[in-house]
């Protein structure tokens, strides 16, 4: 039934939807690529009239092969405090890469518009174009609000965009967004009860490389740099005596001390890709893909976000995005310098709203990079197996064109899948293996074991 009023809807568009629709057309991205099949569009929708309070969208719609009824999915990314326009459009799931220049893109071959239409939220107000006309705002953002407001958005952005209403839809997600996407998903699971046919039809949730429970986060990712030899024995028992007790809202003193000895005793490694080098030398900008560093022609690239930078703020890119229409007095960044810092509540746990939703029948994906030293794969795996669930399939290999692409436990309500050589972002380091899983996250269906 839902996917008929769908399909009805995207036909019977009133003439002011069509008109505010048309007005947030992207009709051509400065350095985009010829050739390109699928309509894009992105603007504000305001979250809060009273305090002025908008949020900056990108909506990138599926390519025609995915279908006329292709689901509808919410990307998001944490910090807190980071943009998913800079993060998870630009150099993870969306259709267009930058180039070393920050002037021109090219076409992804991986993104998740192959299977889904995509709708990139910067959230909360303070992060990359979104905006807050009361500046106490930005000082005071934190994630009941960031649910809240993510809420009010999708809610007011589906009277713009009424043909996706009963979609089947889905948020996605990594890093600190694994508090975001819980968090929003228990908000819209709470206010579709009693909702025959709600407009906002949730099946589930994917996260990657998520913050999930500060407790076992800690005891795995202490865990980690110990065992890659990135920390020494004294820092490593330290740090647990420390940092790791249910009490702990913030990092003590003490652990923080520690944390600052572990810091050092890494190095300049880059912790979000620990085999890749860090981007720390302003010639890798200039030289592009060759030069210096001839390796990044055919890997992973450790200064995307420099391209973002110069990208976005573009006055021709900001006009073309319908982005900063009202003067923001700040440059667009990936990561903010206020949001984050005075982040105002984060609860210690996730999983009691994964018992609940795991309950509701909720579809959860957890996927983990294994070469993250940030949020690692031992932190998940000890955050996942917590939540003590009955197991369907035991640790097995999955396989992409015959090589193991990671491994995967089935979970009664949950599959966890590791991706091996990937570092924080999957879908920057594994772009194929990461559009692999999100096709079987869609279907639901465990991934290839041969």
């Amino acid at each position: 039934m839902a996917r008929k009023v769908a399909a009805l809807l995207a036909l019977l568009l009133s003439a002011a939807a069509v008109a505010d629709q048309e007005s947030d057309r992207i009709r051509q991205l400065p350095g985009q690529p010829p050739n390109v099949a699928f309509s894009q569009y992105s603007g504000y929708v305001t979250v809060n009239q009273a305090r002025g309070r908008a949020l900056f969208y990108w909506l990138v719609e599926a390519e025609p092969a995915a279908g006329p009824i292709a689901p509808l999915v919410l990307w998001l990314n944490g910090g807190p405090g980071c943009s998913s326009v800079g993060y998870g459009a630009s150099e993870e799931v969306g259709p267009f890469r930058i180039r070393p220049d920050g002037k021109t893109l090219y076409l992804n071959p991986n993104s998740w518009n192959k299977a889904a239409n995509l709708l990139f939220l910067e959230s909360p107000a303070g992060v990359g174009f979104s905006y807050s006309n009361t500046t106490v705002d930005l000082y005071t953002a934190g994630d009941a609000k960031t649910a809240q407001d993510s809420y009010a958005f999708l809610v007011n952005w589906l009277d713009r965009f009424p043909q996706y209403k009963y979609r089947e839809f889905y948020i996605a997600g990594e890093s600190y967004a694994g508090h975001y996407v819980p968090q929003l998903a228990k908000i819209i699971y709470e206010k579709n009860k009693g909702i025959q046919n709600p407009i906002l039809n949730l099946k589930g949730f994917v996260v990657g490389n998520a913050v999930t429970d500060d407790y076992h986060d800690y005891l795995g990712t202490f865990e980690y740099w110990w065992s890659h030899g990135l920390i020494s024995d004294s820092t490593y028992h330290n740090l647990k005596a420390t940092c790791i007790f249910d009490s702990a809202t913030h990092p003590s003193p003490e652990c923080a001390k520690n944390l600052n000895l572990a810091s050092a005793e890494e190095g300049n490694i880059d912790p979000y890709s620990l085999y890749t080098k860090p981007c720390n030398n302003t010639a890798s900008l200039k030289l592009g893909l060759g030069g210096r560093y001839p390796w990044l022609s055919r890997a992973y690239d450790p200064c995307t976000e420099r391209y973002s930078n110069i990208y976005y703020n573009l006055p021709e890119v900001q006009m073309a995005l319908h982005a900063n229409t009202t003067g923001i007095q700040y440059p667009w960044q990936t990561c903010s310098d206020i949001v984050g810092p005075y982040w105002a509540d984060s609860p210690k746990s996730m999983l009691p709203i994964y018992h609940e939703l795991i309950a509701a029948g909720m579809k959860i994906w957890v996927f983990s990079g294994d070469t993250d030293a940030v949020v690692p794969v031992t932190a998940t795996r000890y955050s996942i197996s917590a939540l003590k669930l009955p197991t369907l399939m035991n640790w097995y290999p999955w396989y992409d064109h015959g090589k193991v692409g990671g491994w995967s436990q089935v979970y009664k309500g949950l599959t966890l899948v590791t991706v091996a050589g990937a570092g924080h972002e999957v879908p920057l380091h594994r772009p194929r293996q990461a559009l692999i899983i999100f096709r079987h996250f869609l279907k639901d269906t465990p991934l290839p074991a041969q």
